[in-house]
């Protein structure tokens, strides 16, 4: 009778356990990879409201009028107000945090499963100024935008 060769159940168990211990240690990367690409589209997305604000200005010569609280603040009229902007699943809300006739500030608040972002709020302005608000602490504009 020929002899098998086959592996043990330590040898397998073995196996087990290295992968287990490197998807471990690749799964909290994969999730800041996750939340930087969300992130990464709701700049984009802000860069787009940004465009219809400036369309919004060259129409009426104003910035008012773009949003839903008094025409000037509140979910944009002139952009959408989710990002991704087409989906079921929105990861930030996009507003218009102050406007007059000549300013104005965006933001870009993280909801559910993004609100663990570390950088909190994007914020974008009309002379193209990048912040965050609510950020983690240590936490600078550059890394998040």
């Amino acid at each position: 009778m020929k002899p098998y060769r086959a592996f043990t159940l330590i040898e397998l168990m073995i196996v087990v356990v290295i992968v287990s211990i490197l998807a471990l240690l690749s799964y909290p990367n994969y999730q800041g990879f996750i939340m930087k690409s969300r992130r990464v589209d709701a700049e984009a997305a802000l860069l787009g409201l940004e465009n219809a604000m400036e369309r919004q200005y060259t129409e009426s010569n104003s910035y008012l009028g773009a949003g839903t609280v008094g025409g000037n603040t509140g979910a944009p009229t002139v952009f959408s107000a989710t990002s991704p902007l087409h989906g079921s699943v929105v990861y930030y809300q996009l507003s218009i945090d102050s406007a007059t006739a000549t300013s104005y500030q965006l933001n870009a608040t993280p909801t559910g499963a993004q609100s663990r972002d570390k950088c909190g709020t994007l914020t974008l302005t009309n002379i193209g100024i990048k912040a965050v608000i609510d950020a983690d602490a240590g936490v600078v504009v550059a890394d998040c935008w």
